[in-house]
C-alpha cells in the first residue's frame, strides 16, 4: 500500500519542522503546538515595494566594448565595465515576504497521545493529543474552492474549546493596524512597503457550536464551546482595490456552509489532481509505518532502505506543487509560497537560470498539468517588461530576460555578480516549457496561443547574436551559471560568449519555433531564417579529460565541483545527449558527473537532485537511486522540505521528478518504460504518469522487469515504446495491435484518440539476447 503520511510525535520547535498547507496562493506552516500555537501565513502577492524600471541607461553605449574585451582576453577590463554597464539600476529586484502569522492561545498541558500529521491523500494536517483527559483534534485546510485557510477544533467533551486567537506580524512591526469586526472577526491591515507597493488585508473569523464569541482588543477570543471553526483570508491590492472587502466575502461565503460541506468541496478538488498517480515500490518492512518521519529520515542517513519513504517523498513532491501553484496564482518561487521572512534568502523571488524551471519538471509527467499554468502567466507578462529590456539596453527586438525575476515580472539583469548577471538566457528557457507543455499535451490550440512567444523570445536572439570569425554565431556577453573559468594565463573570468549551456538552449528554442511553424502552417518565411542561423550555433564539444566542455574554448574550471552542470542542459532537461543517439556525448556526459562529484559536487539540494535526473536519462539506475538516497540523507529538512541549505522548494520538485524519470522516459520521440530501474526496487507498481506524445502510462514490475502495463492516448498519436523485452499489445476488445519493430529496436503502433492500451510481456526463449542494453555499460 502506498504511503501518504507525514507525521511527528511532537510540535515542531522551529519553522523547518512545521508542516506545509496551501491551494496556490494562500499558504501556512502548522507548528501543532499545544499551549500556544502558531500558524505562519503567506499570501503569494506580499512582495516589497511595487513595478520599476532598473534597465541600465548606459549598457547599449557600452556593450561593443565589453564584447570587444570579452573576445580579446581583457577579462578584469570587461568584468569591471559590466558591472558598470550591465547591472540593472539599483541592482537588486523586489522581494517575497511572509504576510504574518495566527497565535492561538490554548493553554493545553500535560499532553499525552500526541500526533502531528499531514495527510498528502487528502491535504490535511490534523493535531490530536489528550490534555486533562479531554481528547482533542484540529484540522487545518487551505482549500482553493473557497479560497481560505479552515480551522476546525473539536473535543469529545462538550464545552471543552476555549483560546484566544490573534494576528501579528513580526512581533507587531511591519502591519499598521489591527482591529476587532463584528464580535466575530479581527482584521489586519498593513502595507509591502516600498514605491508601488500593495497594501495587504488579513481577516479572521470565527464561528462555533455552543460557548461564546467576542472581540476584546486585538484578540478573538472562544469561551466554552463544543465546536470552533475559524476562517482566514488574505488578499492585497496586486489582484484586488479593495482586498478587505474580498475577505470578507469569501468568509461570509464560507459562514453559509457547514466544516464538513467545505471539507468536501476540498476534497474534491484536491483529490481530482493528487490521485491521478499512484506508486507502490516493494517493501520489505510493512511495520515502519508505525515509525514518525523523522525516525524515518534518520533510519535512511543511517544506511537502511526504506522504499515505502520513497515513496513518501515522491507524493510529497507533487502535494507541494498542488499547494503552492494553481490556477489564478503566481508561480511556486523559490520557497514555494512558504516563507517566515521579511527579508529571505535570495529574496524568494524566480531564480530562473534553473531553480525556477526544476520546480515545473514534475509538472507534466506526474500529471499535474494544471498547475503548470501559473509560470505561463508569468512569461506572457514578462513579454511586455522584456522587450523594453531588449530594447533599451541590448537595441534588439524580442524580448529577453535575465537569471532572476520577480512579482511585477522584471527582466532587467539582477545582482551585482559576475557569474550570474549578465547571462540573457532565462526567457528562452522558460519558453521552453511551453513546448514541453504542448508536447506532453498535445494541445494545438494551447500551441497556436504561444507560438508568438516562442517566437518573440529568438527573435532577440537574431538581433542579439555576434558573428565569430569562423561564421559561427554565440551569445556575448553571457555566463555559464554561476561558474567561472581560468585562462592559459592563469587569469579567471566567468564573462565569456557562446558559453555551452547558451548553445543547447539556443538550439533548443530556435528547433522548437521551427517544429511549432510547421504544425502550424504558418510563418514559413521566418522558420527558413531561423533553419539557416541554426546551421551556425556552436555544437556541443567533448574536452580533454573526455568531458563535456562547459565554454567554446576548453577551459580550466576554478571551482570543479560546482552546484551548477549547465553544460549538461542537453542531457537533462533537454534531448541533445541521448545514450544511443550521440553515444559520445553521453560517455562525455557520464565523465563530466563523476569529475562533478568526485570534486564535491551535488551539496546543494537542487543539484543533486539534478544529478538524479541526468543519471537517470543515462540509464545509470544505481547511480540515480545513490544519489536520491544523498538528497534524502544529507539535503532533506525534517519536514521533508528540500535544504539548499537553506530551504528551498525546487530540490523536493527535482526530487519528484527524478524518480518519475527512472521509471519511464518519453524525450527523443519514443516511450521508454523502467529506464533506470535500480535493483532496490525490484518489485512495484506505478499508475498515472504522463508522456509525450499524449500518452497515460501505468506500469507493473518484478524482479526488476517489466510484466505488464497500461497505455491510454488521448491524441491517437504513433507511439514507439522501447521496453526491453517482447511484448504483446491489446487494444480495449482484447485484440492484438499491430506493431512494427522501429529503429533502435523499439516498437512502434498507431493509437487511437482515447483509445486504451494493454501491455503485457511475452515469455523470452532461452539465449533470446532482445533486452536493450545500454550502450554505456
Amino acid at each position: 500500500m502506498a504511503e501518504n503520511r507525514v507525521w511527528f510525535k511532537n510540535p515542531a520547535n522551529e519553522w523547518n519542522e512545521a508542516l506545509p498547507i496551501g491551494n496556490g496562493r494562500l499558504g501556512g506552516m502548522v507548528y501543532g503546538n499545544t499551549t500556544l500555537e502558531r500558524i505562519q501565513l503567506n499570501e503569494d502577492s506580499v512582495w516589497y515595494g511595487g513595478p520599476s524600471d532598473r534597465n541600465n541607461p548606459d549598457a547599449l553605449t557600452h556593450l561593443p566594448k565589453i564584447r570587444r574585451m570579452i573576445m580579446e582576453g581583457r577579462l578584469f577590463e570587461a568584468h569591471e565595465l559590466a558591472k558598470f554597464a550591465l547591472s540593472g539600476t539599483p541592482p537588486t529586484q523586489r522581494h517575497y515576504m511572509t504576510i504574518g502569522e495566527l497565535s492561538l492561545d490554548l493553554g493545553h498541558q500535560d499532553v499525552t497521545n500526541y500526533t502531528r500529521e499531514l495527510d498528502l491523500k487528502n491535504g490535511i494536517i490534523t493535531v490530536s493529543y489528550c490534555s486533562n483527559g479531554i481528547n482533542f483534534k484540529r484540522e487545518v485546510i487551505s482549500s482553493f474552492p473557497a479560497d481560505l485557510i479552515v480551522i476546525r477544533m473539536s473535543a469529545d467533551q462538550g464545552k471543552a474549546i476555549s483560546f484566544s486567537a490573534r494576528l501579528t506580524r513580526e512581533k507587531g512591526r511591519y502591519l499598521d493596524e489591527v482591529q476587532g469586526f463584528n464580535n466575530n472577526s479581527i482584521v489586519m491591515r498593513g502595507s509591502c512597503g516600498g514605491k508601488g507597493g500593495s497594501d495587504f488585508r488579513v481577516v479572521l473569523s470565527a464561528v462555533t457550536d455552543g460557548g461564546t464569541t467576542q472581540t476584546i482588543g486585538d484578540n478573538l477570543v472562544i469561551t466554552k464551546a463544543d465546536t470552533a471553526t475559524l476562517f482566514i483570508a488574505a488578499e492585497t491590492t496586486f489582484r484586488h482595490t479593495n482586498p478587505e472587502v474580498v475577505c470578507f466575502n469569501k468568509v461570509k461565503d464560507a459562514l453559509n456552509k457547514d466544516f464538513t460541506s467545505l471539507k468536501e468541496e476540498h476534497l474534491a478538488d484536491y483529490h481530482a489532481l493528487y490521485n491521478r498517480v499512484e506508486i507502490n515500490l516493494s517493501k520489505d518492512n510493512e511495520n515502519l509505518e508505525c515509525l514518525s518521519t523523522q525516525e524515518r529520515i534518520e533510519r535512511v542517513k543511517n544506511g537502511l532502505e526504506d522504499n515505502g519513504f520513497i515513496e513518501l517523498y515522491f507524493q510529497f513532491g507533487r502535494y507541494l506543487l498542488i499547494s503552492s501553484s494553481r490556477k489564478g496564482s503566481l508561480p511556486a518561487n523559490l520557497q514555494g509560497i512558504w516563507n517566515d521572512k521579511i527579508t529571505p534568502p535570495w529574496d524568494s523571488k524566480y531564480t530562473i537560470n534553473i531553480n525556477t524551471q526544476m520546480n515545473y519538471w514534475p509538472a507534466e509527467v506526474c500529471s499535474l498539468s494544471e498547475c503548470h499554468e501559473p509560470l505561463f502567466d508569468l512569461i506572457e507578462r514578462m513579454r511586455i517588461t522584456g522587450r523594453h529590456t531588449a530594447k533599451v539596453m541590448y537595441g534588439c527586438k524580442g524580448f529577453v530576460a535575465h537569471h532572476n525575476t520577480d512579482i511585477w515580472a522584471d527582466t532587467a539583469p539582477q545582482d551585482i555578480y559576475p557569474p550570474a548577471t549578465t547571462w540573457p538566457m532565462g526567457a528562452a528557457w522558460l519558453c521552453l516549457h511551453l513546448w514541453d507543455h504542448y508536447q506532453f499535451t498535445g494541445d494545438i490550440n494551447f500551441l497556436k496561443e504561444k507560438y508568438e512567444t516562442i517566437k518573440e523570445s529568438v527573435e532577440f536572439f537574431l538581433d542579439f547574436l555576434v558573428e565569430m570569425a569562423d561564421g559561427q554565431l554565440v551569445t556575448s556577453p553571457s555566463v555559464s551559471p554561476e561558474n567561472t573559468y581560468i585562462l592559459p594565463n592563469r587569469e579567471s573570468g566567468a564573462i565569456c560568449f557562446g558559453p555551452t549551456m547558451d548553445n543547447q538552449i539556443l538550439k533548443s528554442l530556435f528547433s522548437c519555433c521551427i517544429e511549432a511553424s510547421k504544425l502550424l502552417s504558418i510563418d514559413e518565411p521566418f522558420r527558413t531564417r531561423i533553419e539557416e542561423i541554426l546551421k551556425r550555433i556552436p555544437k556541443t564539444k567533448i574536452g580533454r579529460h573526455g568531458q563535456i566542455q562547459e565554454w567554446l574554448e576548453d577551459y580550466e574550471e576554478k571551482e570543479p565541483g560546482h552546484r551548477h552542470i549547465s553544460h549538461l542542459f542537453g542531457l537533462h532537461p533537454d534531448n541533445q545527449i541521448m545514450v544511443r543517439k550521440t553515444p559520445e556525448l553521453a560517455k562525455a556526459a557520464c565523465i563530466t558527473l563523476e569529475r562533478r562529484l568526485n570534486h564535491g559536487g551535488g551539496h546543494t539540494g537542487w543539484s543533486r537532485a539534478w544529478i538524479i535526473n541526468m543519471w537517470a536519462r543515462l540509464e545509470k539506475a544505481e547511480f540515480a537511486y545513490m544519489n536520491l538516497l544523498e538528497l534524502i540523507k544529507h539535503s532533506t529538512l525534517p519536514n521533508l522540505f528540500d535544504n539548499h541549505p537553506p530551504f528551498q522548494i525546487d530540490g523536493n520538485f527535482g526530487g519528484t521528478a527524478g524518480i518519475a524519470e527512472m521509471l519511464m522516459q518519453s524525450h527523443g520521440g519514443e516511450l521508454h518504460l523502467l529506464p533506470a530501474l535500480p535493483k532496490a526496487w525490484d518489485k512495484g507498481d506505478v499508475r498515472g504518469l504522463c508522456a509525450r506524445g499524449g500518452f497515460e502510462v501505468s506500469l507493473k514490475w518484478d524482479h526488476g522487469k517489466f510484466i505488464s502495463g497500461t497505455l491510454k492516448s488521448l491524441k491517437g498519436n504513433k507511439c514507439r515504446l522501447r521496453v526491453g523485452s517482447p511484448i504483446s499489445i491489446l487494444d480495449e476488445n482484447n485484440q492484438k495491435v499491430q506493431t512494427v519493430i522501429a529503429e533502435e529496436e523499439t516498437l512502434s503502433f498507431q493509437t487511437k484518440k482515447n483509445g486504451k492500451y494493454i501491455l503485457i510481456v511475452e515469455l523470452i526463449p532461452k539465449g533470446d539476447k532482445s533486452e536493450n542494453k545500454n550502450p554505456l555499460s
